[in-house]
């Protein structure tokens, strides 16, 4: 059966679409068939992330509104077999609504084993419908206040619209800048105030960032990587160790 999972951020610059992207990779090197579909109107990356951008004609919102077939606005990322994705809308004002994008998402979920929507930052609307279809939610923070304030937002929401399954992913992590900045006490202080389960901690990873802009996601092996690998195989139902004993903390 298809799982289907939203990956959310209550600000941006969390680093959230890498974190999708990550995912998507990982779970394709465990075998999985996997679509990552790109909500954020007006604002797509991911394309570029996989390098599919100067193939796209159609996007999600041709997709739903009668402008081609379904299938015509799904794309094979030509490097990464078993990853396909579907591009957001160029324009928000092309932005599809919940009940549309679940009835698209109900329709083609039987074709893989994961798809992932890459949600707008926020509450909006855009997450709302990026969010209808799920069965699971991934909220990805930095380890800063204004990120873990955003986190308790998208928990809420959720919970508003009867999506309990919700766990936290801490993303662009670096232990010594942690205890510099010196505002939680420690890690399980902060994953407190959020009152959401941790299922991952990604580094801080400078290299990833950098083969994301080059369209080059999941073509090298980058440290955090191993994070992802973890990530991935928790969803699958397996145990690996938290990122919090690797970094030591």
């Amino acid at each position: 059966m298809s799982k289907v999972i939203v990956l959310a951020s209550g600000k941006g610059g969390t680093g959230k679409s890498t974190v999708s992207v990550g995912l998507a990779v990982a779970l394709v090197k465990l075998n999985k068939k996997v679509l990552l579909i790109d909500c954020d109107s007006g604002m797509r990356g991911v394309d570029l992330m996989l390098g599919v951008e100067k193939e796209l004609i159609y996007d999600v919102s041709d997709a739903v509104g009668g402008g081609c077939d379904k299938s015509a606005a799904i794309y094979v990322t030509q490097n990464i077999y078993g990853l396909y994705m579907m591009p957001a809308a160029l324009s928000a004002d092309d932005e599809v609504s919940p009940s549309v994008l679940k009835e698209l998402i109900d329709e083609i979920k039987g074709d893989y084993d994961y798809i992932l929507i890459d949600s707008p930052a926020g509450t909006g609307s855009g997450f709302e419908a990026a969010a209808a279809a799920a069965d699971m939610a991934l909220i990805v923070i930095n380890p800063e206040p204004t990120s873990v304030r955003g986190c308790l937002n998208i928990r809420r929401k959720l919970c508003e619209m009867g999506i309990d399954n919700a766990r936290l992913v801490i993303n662009r992590f670096c232990p010594d800048r942690f205890r510099a900045l010196g505002i939680y006490s420690d890690l399980d202080a902060l994953i407190d105030i959020t009152g959401t389960q941790l299922i991952s901690i990604v580094p801080e990873d400078v290299m990833i960032a950098a083969i994301a802009q080059r369209g080059e996601s999941g073509q090298k092996n980058v440290p955090s990587m191993e994070a992802f690998k973890n990530l991935a195989a928790r969803i699958e139902g397996f145990n690996p160790p938290l990122a919090k004993k690797i970094l030591g903390l």
